[in-house]
């Protein structure tokens, strides 16, 4: 059975927990010996961007490159994805020459699209609905810093109507961590995404808190997450949203009600003086460029993981 990434649910709680395990095998191999195992010789990724990222091609590409695999980069105006051509034939075409593919989309829809239509692996590298693969990344940088996950509290502010807060409100909740937001009204969680967490939480004992406070959120938080105000596609609304969240920037003010010990990450790009104050970016308890980092790692081990090569 063909196996995409299409959501963090596709994966089960065992799954994630593989990934990252030997995400960090993968990562203190590298970093020891300076050499990467070939393990996925003569094969092909597709990277299909609707969306410019600098971590999303880096990591996927070098990563295809350390694992003896080759990647070939498409970006919006070589394929015009359901207008030049429809979806459904893309993905067609494209899985019948390659051994896996990678989208990073506007639309979360388009991602279900390939998936469906498509004979090898598809991996959602960032849709407007979820974003698991910068998800994964962060649970791994958790797990190296806080040597477990199940029993932590993540407190979120910002916007939590976007990819990062549903993926990992959905992630949280498969891997036994409480999670908290503050966002604007107007700017919380998508309810869809919040029913199906509640879900999760009810077999996992974990615990969804939402509130317009920041101080709430991080209140007693082991990890403090923000994101950007303005997302890409939220461009026309950035003179709004800058004056609606300048009360939830992260700052070391903010910090002071989270553990002493609490850890801060953001997926990047970062917009100092906005959603964070760069004291807290730049300081001893942010972990960001880690985070960043570990992208390259974990999605090794994903890819590893869908083409049924992870041991």
């Amino acid at each position: 059975m063909i196996r995409h990434l299409v959501s963090i649910t596709d994966l089960t709680e065992k799954e994630i927990l593989s990934i990252l395990k030997n995400s960090i095998k993968l990562k203190q191999k590298l970093k020891s010996s300076k050499k990467a195992t070939e393990y996925l010789k003569n094969k092909t990724l597709v990277m299909i961007f609707e969306k410019p990222s600098l971590r999303t091609r880096l990591s996927f590409e070098i990563g295809m490159t350390q694992l003896g695999g080759h990647a070939i980069y498409l970006g919006p105006t070589d394929i015009g994805l359901g207008k030049r051509e429809s979806i459904e034939d893309v993905a067609r075409v494209t899985s019948s020459m390659s051994d896996i593919i990678m989208a990073r989309t506007f639309s979360h829809e388009s991602i279900v699209k390939l998936a469906k239509n498509s004979s090898v692996p598809v991996i959602n590298a960032l849709s407007d609905l979820e974003h698991p693969c910068q998800i994964l990344a962060d649970f791994q940088t958790i797990l190296e810093k806080k040597k477990k996950l199940k029993g932590l509290t993540i407190g979120f502010v910002g916007d939590g109507n976007n990819n990062v807060t549903h993926t990992m409100l959905l992630g949280a909740m498969m891997l036994g961590i409480n999670f908290s937001l503050a966002s604007p009204k107007g700017f919380e969680m998508n309810h869809d995404i919040v029913k199906r967490a509640k879900k999760i939480s009810e077999k996992t004992k974990t615990k969804i808190f939402e509130t317009n406070d920041p101080k709430l959120a991080v209140s007693r938080a082991d990890v403090v997450v923000t994101d950007t105000w303005v997302s890409m596609g939220s461009e026309a609304e950035k003179d709004k949203r800058l004056k609606i969240f300048k009360p939830y920037q992260i700052n070391s003010t903010l910090m002071h009600f989270a553990k002493k010990d609490a850890i801060f990450m953001h997926c990047l790009p970062a917009y100092r003086g906005y959603e964070i104050a760069a004291d807290v970016i730049d300081g001893p308890q942010s972990v960001v460029f880690e985070e960043a980092e570990n992208r390259l790692h974990v999605q090794k081990s994903l890819m590893l993981f869908l083409m049924n090569m992870l041991n």
